[in-house]
Parts: structure tokens; C-alpha cells; sequence
């Protein structure tokens, strides 16, 4: 017997990505005006889902030929709207689903931010989660003033700090500092608010209590993509919902387990945080019109290998236009690849490379980002089977949906909301109702 799955949404990409796709409205003009993003959360919301968590980029990336033009051309990763402010924007227009803001740690200090999320938190009922990034190009640094990334153990070690001393300033009021008595004309206990001394290697602070006081989560859901090892180890650590990526259910069944042995070191219940996997459905009406939908993707990545080319250089903070685009990629051709970015992304590009041409990679990067190895694809009742057959091999928790490429449409998030999503909860396999009005509570239901 298969448990529920938790089912988000991974809004990936940028609010105007989508601009130039089919069916993508008229989001190249009303992208600024965060309409389709409400629309977005309100159709999920519809169907249940956990939450959803928006992605963020904190730079225009200039991993072509050594600048933006590409990105800004295509609007690939910008321009984006500031997921702080969105998720403010749509908890005004929704009343359940999870929404998830990306922010790294280099961006604000830590009373700041603590400060931001406690608002948010309460303005949106408890619903608020914070996606905890530690930045991947030295550039995105340099905009707030810093000097780069520094080593990537480094970089965790400092993240997880910061996110220690941001639950310190959180907890600073305890649970029941609110008691609202008018009999007595107390409305907190003074007694249970502190005021906080953090001494770390890397971060200090000694002040006042949270001025915006405690939130209904009390500590806001933390959400980590944990894709390298010492990723791996912080969202571990801190997160109540992990982003994992895998190509296969092998691969799958690895890192959730390798997450949970490691939740079980630090003295953590595994069933506390829940893994879910990006995945991208192609759904259709028969199993013909899914294959059309697969050879069309195909005719697309044929079509946008540089702009591909350019979406992995950035996620991998490196300019892959210095190697030859037809040229087989031998072992001397890739060993002056480096980054202190996404190192596993770089690892997994060099293990996939085997000879091939930058162009097949593109080609086969494009496609896998529309579908992997999984093989989700054809009709509701084709793929419904499918996810319920991986995660009874998985052992959980669930998945999130992303469109390919992050060209995000209104239409693909009706097909999977609103014919994916009702297959699963005629198999009792996702929910039909939310029991819980908080994040947190969406994410313990089961």
C-alpha cells in the first residue's frame, strides 16, 4: 500500500521565461504585474497541493560568450520579480497552499530576514517557507557587495550558521509568549521573550528580541535543494522539505536514503522532513498524442542549443562557448572546466559528456529537462501508475512539478492540477482536502 504523496509546485525559470512559448497568453506584457503567478497559486491551490516555492537568480547571468545579451534576448532566468515580495503579493489571494520564497544568505543579515519571513508568516496565516540557497556565481555576491563565493565547504558551513542563529532570533519568543489577557491587561509574558547573545565562527549577534514577535510557525518551513554532498548534509540539518533531483528511481531511492541516514547522525526523526522529486509529466489525451509531444521536443532542443547552452553554463557558473560546439569533448577539453558554483552539476556535465559534442549535449539536456529517465509520459491514468509504481519503490514522500526549461504556462499547470492531480486523488494517493491551515502542517499531515 502506497502512502499520499506531497505534491508541490517548483516554479523555476523567471516570471516572463515563458513569453515566446504556446499558450503562454499574454505574459510577455503582464509579467511585471505578478497576475499569472496568482493565477497560478489559485489554481493549485484548488487542487491541494502542499505548496509552491519559487526559484530565484540574484544577478543577470552573462555565461555566453562573456555576456547577457543572450539571457536578456530570450528572457532566460530575468527578469524576475523578488520572491519575498511575491509571496506577500499571492498570500493576499490565497487562504492555504504553502508558498515558498528563495532567498540566499548573502543577501540580507540574518535580523533582517528573520524579521521578513516572521511578517510573512504571520500576514499569510503560517503558510510562509524559506528556500535556504548560498548563491552559485561570484557575481550574484558582488551585487550585494561581497567578494565571491569562497569554497563550497566553506560556503555550507557559513550557510548553516546563518540558519542557526536565523532560528535563534525566531525562537527568541517562546511558543506561549502570547497570552492577549485582558483580565490582566497582559498581552505577552515578558518572561518568555529574550533577548539573544550568538557568538559563531562566522556570524555574531547580541540584541533584542524579534521586534515582529512570534509567527504562527514560530520558525518559518525551510525548504534545500541538497544536491552535493555538503548540501546534502545542511538540508539535512535544518529542512522540513528537500528539492531532490534524480534521472532515474534508482537514483531516487539513493538520495532519500542517503538524506535520512544522514537526518538520523545529526539526531533528526527522518520523518520529519520530506523529499520530493522534480518531475516534468507530459501528459495527453492517448498514448499517440504523448509520443507527438515527445518528437516535438525533440525538434525543439534541435532549435535552442545556444540558449541551452547557456542555461547550463549559468546553472554551473561557467561559459561554455569556449569549447568547440561539434568538436567530440574529450577528457583535455574538459579538464579546465571550473567552478565554484553548482560542483555537482559540473561532475555530473563531465560524466555525461563520453565523447560527445556540446551540440548533443545541449540536445540531450533539453530533453531530459522535459522528461528523464522515468519515462512520465501519456495519459493521466498512464502516468498516475507510473508515480504510484516509483514511489512504492522510493518509499516517498512525493514530487514537485516543474515545467521543462522553466517556460511555464497556465495550460501545462491546468493539465497536471486539473487532470493529473484528480487521477491521483481518485487513487487516494494525493489529498482532496487540506486538514491543516500552516505549511508545516500540510507537510506532517502524513
Amino acid at each position: 500500500m502506497v502512502n499520499p504523496f506531497h505534491l508541490g509546485w517548483f516554479m523555476s525559470g523567471s516570471t516572463a521565461q515563458g513569453w515566446a512559448s504556446p499558450w503562454s497568453g499574454d505574459i510577455a506584457s503582464t509579467w511585471g504585474s505578478g497576475a499569472f503567478h496568482v493565477r497560478a497559486a489559485q489554481l493549485l491551490e484548488r487542487a491541494k497541493l502542499d505548496f509552491i516555492l519559487w526559484e530565484d537568480l540574484y544577478y543577470i547571468p552573462h555565461h555566453w560568450q562573456g555576456k547577457t545579451d543572450i539571457y536578456v534576448e530570450n528572457a532566460i532566468s530575468t527578469p524576475r520579480l523578488d520572491t519575498l515580495t511575491m509571496t506577500t503579493f499571492v498570500a493576499a489571494q490565497t487562504s492555504k497552499i504553502g508558498l515558498i520564497a528563495t532567498v540566499p544568505n548573502f543577501a540580507y543579515h540574518p535580523y533582517a530576514l528573520a524579521r521578513l519571513f516572521s511578517s510573512i508568516d504571520s500576514l499569510s496565516g503560517g503558510r510562509a517557507g524559506w528556500n535556504v540557497v548560498t548563491g552559485t556565481t561570484n557575481q550574484a555576491l558582488r551585487n550585494f557587495g561581497h567578494e565571491g563565493l569562497g569554497e563550497t565547504e566553506d560556503r555550507y558551513e557559513k550557510a548553516g550558521e546563518y540558519v542557526d542563529l536565523m532560528k535563534a532570533i525566531w525562537n527568541t519568543w517562546e511558543e506561549d509568549a502570547i497570552i492577549a489577557d485582558e483580565s490582566t491587561g497582559r498581552f505577552a509574558d515578558p518572561a518568555k521573550v529574550h533577548k539573544l547573545k550568538f557568538e559563531g565562527k562566522h556570524y555574531s549577534f547580541d540584541g533584542s528580541p524579534l521586534v515582529s514577535g512570534r509567527s504562527p510557525q514560530g520558525i518559518p518551513a525551510i525548504a534545500q535543494a541538497g544536491a552535493s554532498a555538503p548540501g546534502r548534509r545542511l538540508a539535512a540539518a535544518h529542512s522540513d522539505v528537500i528539492v531532490g533531483v534524480a534521472q532515474s528511481v534508482a537514483g531516487m531511492k539513493q538520495y532519500r536514503e542517503d538524506v535520512r541516514n544522514t537526518m538520523i547522525e545529526l539526531g533528526r526523526d527522518p520523518d520529519d522532513c520530506k523529499v520530493l522529486f522534480l518531475i516534468t509529466p507530459m501528459l495527453a489525451d492517448t498514448q499517440e498524442e504523448a509520443e507527438l509531444k515527445r518528437a516535438n521536443v525533440h525538434r525543439q532542443a534541435e532549435e535552442r542549443v545556444e540558449i541551452e547552452l547557456a542555461d547550463i553554463g549559468k546553472r554551473m557558473d561557467i561559459d561554455l562557448s569556449v569549447l568547440p560546439m561539434d568538436t567530440p569533448l574529450t577528457e583535455e577539453l574538459l579538464a579546465g572546466l571550473h567552478t565554484t558554483g553548482h560542483i555537482s552539476y559540473l561532475a555530473k556535465f563531465v560524466k555525461s559528456a563520453g565523447g560527445r559534442t556540446l551540440r548533443e549535449m545541449a540536445v540531450e539536456s533539453y530533453i531530459r529537462m522535459n522528461w528523464s529517465e522515468i519515462d512520465l509520459y501519456g495519459t493521466v491514468e498512464t502516468v498516475a501508475d507510473r508515480m504510484e509504481e516509483i514511489m512504492a519503490e522510493v518509499g516517498g514522500d512525493g514530487f514537485l512539478f516543474s515545467q521543462g526549461n522553466g517556460n511555464h504556462t497556465t495550460r501545462y499547470m491546468v493539465e497536471v492540477a486539473e487532470g493529473l492531480v484528480p487521477e491521483l486523488q481518485r487513487r487516494g494517493l494525493a489529498r482532496r482536502e487540506y486538514t491543516s491551515s500552516t505549511l508545516k502542517g500540510h507537510l506532517q499531515e502524513f
